[in-house]
């Protein structure tokens, strides 16, 4: 099962470079335009660098069945089976018409589920591009824009993961940011990694440089603005941003 229907290509790539197909039957295909029951079928068997290896050998009379289909045609497929195929004689036309309409909104699902992750990767690579250009203005706060902006600011750092770039990318928005230009005004000039030795004593990952530069451009704004103020150990968070504020 693939999440979008781009990667049924990929994964038909896949198989007829791993196995040798006999058999190939596109379900949607075979119903000549009808919505209904849609998935790729293969019949395969192991191809002769498989079959070479010992631990494959005693497969190698073996004809398997593929299905690849994506989760939206599984579901449909699942529940249309279990209710229609085992109660056929006793299933009437009205619901036999509503699967039919059902397939064809999942079908429509589908496509805009595709639709939506190629426009989403096109925005990414657009906010990138925006970035790397210098077009901060024009390049929302996300984490994927945070991650490529902070490689361009303060050099790429293989330490940070996702989740990290995520949750910061949420503190900015929570404190009042909606471009990078914004952002890059506050800490404009300022030299991160002079401010990391002062405050810590040598020079800390990427995130932390630019927090400490952060909070060096907005001063007292930082404490006010930080989502943090608003945890119940405000006070102990004060009194730490207070001690780097003097540093």
């Amino acid at each position: 099962m693939t999440f979008f229907t781009s990667t049924l290509q990929q994964v038909d790539e896949i198989i007829k470079r791993e196995f040798i197909v006999l058999e190939r039957s596109d379900k949607s295909e075979l119903l000549d335009e009808k919505l209904g029951y849609l998935s790729i079928h293969y019949l395969v068997t192991l191809n002769d660098t498989r079959n070479n290896l010992l631990e494959y050998s005693r497969f190698n009379q073996l004809i398997a069945e593929i299905q690849v289909r994506t989760i939206l045609q599984h579901a449909w497929a699942e529940i249309e089976h279990d209710i229609q195929y085992k109660w056929e004689v006793s299933i009437t036309k009205s619901i036999r018409r509503r699967f039919t309409d059902l397939s064809g909104l999942l079908e429509i699902a589908d496509r805009e589920f595709q639709s939506i992750q190629e426009e989403d990767e096109k925005s990414r690579n657009e906010s990138r591009a925006n970035v790397r250009e210098g077009r901060l203005a024009e390049v929302e706060i996300t984490p994927d824009a945070l991650k490529e902006y902070l490689n361009k600011k303060f050099g790429i750092d293989g330490r940070m993961t996702d989740f990290s770039y995520k949750y910061f990318a949420s503190h900015l928005l929570e404190m009042g940011f909606s471009d990078f230009k914004q952002i890059d005004d506050c800490i404009n000039g300022l030299d991160s990694i002079s401010i990391s030795r002062t405050n810590w004593g040598q020079r800390q990952g990427q995130l932390s440089r630019f927090e400490d530069a952060l909070l060096t451009g907005m001063g007292e704004n930082f404490k006010r603005l930080h989502p943090y103020a608003k945890r119940e150990d405000r006070e102990e968070w004060y009194s730490y941003w207070e001690r780097r504020l003097k540093i």
